[in-house]
């Protein structure tokens, strides 16, 4: 006697299909991007160049000459872009987290102004405030200094983080606070050894939006720094030029551009889990 796949069974194996076939196409449609980026910068100029495009190139067609091309001296822009937007982030998170905690469990005169100032704030193109910080920076005399930057880029991202963390704390049960305070826990302490534990997953989260923005930043850091070896990831690439005025270097630029994505893809992958666990926090009660 055979077995025969019940009707519900067939039923839905269609729409399993279906479902598959979707999530890979978006996944090509997402990925094709980036590959075409990573071949390209292993590519030779013959095959970039080539009419038709060669998609998927032969031996003799790959070298790392472009990788080599960029010197020793992009190390140094890897460095930079690190420093700039790690530092941003820590200061962001430093201060961010006591101000959100503040506002989502101390009841202050003005609250609702506040968070009001914050979400305008948040929502205000910062690039309307570049000739302002631009006069600044020239009147406190810290053009081609780190701090031109680290400074813009943490108050540009701290609205959304106290808002981001905010929202975490909020959905705290308020008993492990009561329960601390019955222990001689203060606030500082409250914060510091019940709060901010429980909600790594949110830090990580926010400080991974933080690092990215200061890391992909091109405006300010082309303006406020202008010696070469300060200069950002983001600058570093754009000013790659080739032998003449007439020639794209696309595979130095494809070789820069993927070398500049790389600390990001392994920085995501390394906290992948709490990344995840931060964007689904609180999206189901009970």
């Amino acid at each position: 006697m055979t077995n025969t796949p019940s009707k519900n069974q067939s039923e839905s194996n269609p729409p399993r299909i279906l479902l598959w076939v979707g999530i890979i196409l978006i996944a090509i449609f997402c990925l094709a991007p980036v590959l075409w980026q990573v071949l390209t910068s292993f590519k030779i100029n013959d095959a970039i160049t080539a009419i038709p495009n060669v998609y998927i190139p032969t031996p003799n067609q790959l070298t790392l000459d472009h990788y080599l091309s960029l010197g020793g001296i992009f190390a140094r822009y890897v460095f930079n872009s690190a420093l700039v937007s790690f530092t941003s982030t820590l200061v962001c998170l430093a201060v961010g987290a006591p101000a959100a905690y503040t506002l989502a469990r101390l009841k202050i005169p003005g609250e609702n102004i506040i968070l009001g100032c914050i979400l305008i704030i948040s929502l205000f193109p910062y690039v309307l405030l570049f000739l302002g910080l631009l006069e600044i920076i020239k009147a406190v005399g810290l053009g081609n200094n780190y701090l031109a930057l680290i400074i813009p880029y943490t108050a540009i991202n701290l609205p959304l983080t106290i808002l981001v963390l905010r929202s975490f704390f909020q959905q705290l049960p308020k008993d492990l606070e009561d329960s601390a305070k019955v222990d001689g826990y203060n606030t500082v302490q409250t914060l510091l050894k019940i709060v901010l534990p429980l909600t790594v997953p949110a830090l990580v989260t926010t400080g991974i939006l933080t690092f990215i923005f200061a890391w992909n930043e091109f405006i300010f850091a082309l303006t406020f720094i202008t010696r070469e070896e300060m200069l950002t990831i983001p600058v570093a690439v754009a000013r790659i030029g080739g032998a003449s005025a007439f020639e794209v270097p696309y595979g130095p630029i494809a070789a820069a551009t993927v070398v500049g994505t790389l600390p990001l893809i392994i920085l995501v992958l390394l906290f992948q889990r709490r990344i995840v666990q931060g964007i689904t926090a609180g999206a189901v009660k009970g």
